[in-house]
């Protein structure tokens, strides 16, 4: 048999509240329901959600609801739902809950590039690319670039930022004099929206600061495209 429809249920506190920020998104709400209990319906072309409320205690920052999507590019995707974040609330949301994390390769997933958004409910929606890029496909970098890695991994599809932030600290320090200036810059980017989500806005500037002084070789700036968006983002969040 073909032609499969999957809806991931997901949990969240208010119905209501999950209709606002996906609409944010670009979602449209297909069912409402409050009684016998509250559910609501939500697509966005072939991306397919439901959520239900849960009564009174529930805990986003406790929730384990997660599903995955997998699409044909998820750069594409980010910017869309970076534009409907930044009309709403005039930037990125990178910390706390809700927000929504960059599209970076993980090595914990063939290389594809990923990002996640965690929604209201605590859901983390983990957009994963179907395919890996053709810059993903080449050699993986320095030290610094396989600790950066890493600490993707740790930070991104683990939750644990402040881990992430440990380690990739202690290679920024360990790889001062042998890192190439690209693998600083995208490892500083990187660190300070780590900062930003540990609600440590002088690291944040600390790691801002440093990326901003790098010295770039003209052939890498395509490459650094995303990271210096990156850069863009939390100093428009710093202010």
């Amino acid at each position: 048999m073909a032609n499969e429809i999957t809806v991931p249920l997901l949990p969240c506190r208010s119905i209501d509240e999950i209709v606002e920020f996906y609409t944010m998104l670009g979602f449209t709400q297909t069912y409402y329901q409050v009684r016998p209990n509250p559910y609501v319906a939500l697509e966005r072309e072939d991306v397919r959600l439901g959520f239900f409320g849960m009564p009174d205690g529930f805990k986003p920052e406790d929730s384990y609801g997660t599903c995955l999507v997998v699409v044909p590019d998820t750069g594409e995707l980010f910017d869309a739902f970076a534009a409907g974040m930044r009309r709403v609330y005039g930037k990125l949301l990178v910390s706390g809950i809700p927000r929504m994390t960059r599209p970076r390769r993980r090595k914990n997933a063939d290389n594809h590039s990923g990002f996640a958004v965690i929604d209201p409910g605590g859901n983390w929606i983990r957009i994963m690319a179907a395919k890996p890029s053709p810059r993903e496909d080449q050699a993986a970098g320095g030290k610094l670039t396989k600790t950066l890695n890493a600490a993707v991994v740790m930070a991104d599809s683990k939750g644990d930022h402040l881990r992430a932030a440990q380690i990739l600290d202690a290679a920024l320090e360990r790889d001062r004099d042998t890192a190439t200036a690209p693998e600083k810059l995208q490892a500083l980017a990187f660190r300070a929206e780590l900062a930003l989500r540990a609600e440590d806005p002088v690291a944040a500037r600390q790691a801002l600061a440093q990326a901003r002084a790098l010295v770039l070789p003209e052939t890498e700036l395509a490459h650094l495209a995303d990271a210096q968006a990156s850069l863009d983002d939390i100093e428009a969040i710093l202010g």
